[in-house]
């Protein structure tokens, strides 16, 4: 396992199994886990706004004995220009882990290469390890297993999310079916090397996508920083919306998932978001349980 986590290959499937295991003995156990972050001090980095990785993390911190430091790109050098590398080796020598939420994946690996202690990627453009985490708790409570599973990612599949849902079909051996328009389909370069890109089914037909699913989730089409294109994205994606017609094709037994923020109207109605098949409210809160499992993880 690595000392970081910046996506989830880095745990890898045994580890990524144990740390699923101890979120959903915290979650159950809440107020009762060991206090494994007792005397320590936990770096959170936040260069992008948050609502659900920000108060989760801290809570998280928090409720594991330790000391949340909450930092921003105005609390930092890093928004004056100081180097993702100098940063990484001053704090370091003050604190015994750090999160950090940012843009570009590749500076916040160098952040981590740098760091000598362990480091949490909460988001980058191009994986999100900590949601799916939560994604993968949410699914085991409902189904009690991962193997064999049909699950299905519709709209930009380009995205952080898109990629993160690749390597944890792989890692847990579940069927992956990735449904966007061209234009809005995963670049396998930006995926690690030892992904199977003959193991994932990308297609442009939504029906497809979802037939006979066990999970349908999608994601915001809009994300922080696509502002400027959201007219063309939304007509570019509109078929590709999570509705009760399109629900309708998948299994009887399928729940409907969002990591959120959510658009109502737009990549999903509020008749999905809001009906009996939805586990969205589920999926947030065990972002705190998922995330205390590997902090105390990589942490201790």
């Amino acid at each position: 396992m690595s000392k970081d986590l910046m996506n989830l290959g880095d745990l890898g499937a045994d580890k990524l199994a144990q740390v699923l295991e101890l979120a959903a003995w915290m979650k159950k156990n809440r107020g009762k886990e060991q206090k494994a972050l007792a005397g320590k001090s936990i770096g959170l980095i936040f260069l992008k706004s948050s609502t659900r990785t920000r108060v989760s993390f801290e809570v998280g911190v928090n409720e594991l004995g330790g000391s949340p430091l909450y930092l921003d790109s105005h609390g930092l050098q890093l928004g004056r220009g100081e180097s993702y590398e100098d940063t990484a080796r001053v704090l370091s020598r003050y604190l015994h882990g750090i999160v950090i939420r940012g843009h570009a994946h590749d500076q916040i690996a160098a952040f981590g290469k740098e760091c000598s202690v362990p480091v949490i990627n909460a988001l980058t453009d191009r994986f999100h390890p900590c949601q799916l985490l939560a994604d993968l708790q949410t699914v085991i409570e409902k189904f009690g297993h991962l193997k064999g599973l049909r699950v299905s990612f519709l709209g930009d599949t380009a995205c952080n999310m898109g990629n993160s849902w690749i390597l944890a079909s792989q890692l847990c051996g579940f069927e992956l079916r990735l449904g966007g328009p061209k234009g809005y389909q995963p670049d396998f370069s930006q995926l690690p090397s030892w992904v199977d890109t003959s193991k994932i089914i990308v297609t442009d037909d939504p029906v497809a996508a979802v037939k006979d699913c066990h999970v349908v989730n999608t994601d915001t089409w809009v994300s922080m920083g696509f502002e400027a294109e959201a007219a063309d994205r939304l007509k570019a994606l509109g078929p590709f919306q999570l509705n009760a017609e399109l629900l309708a094709h998948a299994d009887k037994s399928a729940i409907v998932m969002h990591c959120l923020p959510a658009y109502r109207g737009k990549e999903v109605t509020a008749e999905v978001l809001d009906g009996p098949r939805s586990v969205i409210w589920d999926e947030a809160e065990n972002r705190l349980h998922a995330q205390k499992a590997l902090m105390a993880t990589l942490f201790k």
